[in-house]
């Protein structure tokens, strides 16, 4: 299990529980998180659940693979570091204590 702490666009920030082996976007979508649509479901195939990292956890988190960086140029205002699809990160222990934060809207 993993504290996740989502915020909104507009600052207002919910910190759950997420359990381990789900992806930081069903944490999202479990909890009723807004900003994190996930059009596609989690199949990497939209860039609906693209956050920010905070900075502090960009070295943390696994790498991004190619299909992830590919629909990253979908999202809205991609940042070349800080920007990730929630539906690729896996949940662990480890991840206790992540901040994403969400765009302006999602496309």
């Amino acid at each position: 299990m993993a504290k996740i702490t989502y915020v909104e666009f507009g600052g207002k920030e919910h910190v759950v529980d997420v359990a381990n082996g789900l992806t930081v976007m069903e944490g999202a979508r479990d909890n009723g998180i807004p900003g994190i649509e996930a059009d596609c479901g989690g199949a990497c195939a939209c860039s609906t659940c693209h956050v920010y990292v905070a900075a502090d956890w960009v070295e943390k988190l696994p790498k991004k693979d190619a299909m992830e960086e590919d629909m990253l140029d979908f999202a809205w205002n991609p940042d070349p570091v800080r920007s990730r699809l929630t539906c690729q990160i896996k949940v662990t222990a480890a991840l206790d204590g992540l901040r994403v934060e969400m765009p302006e809207k999602q496309i």
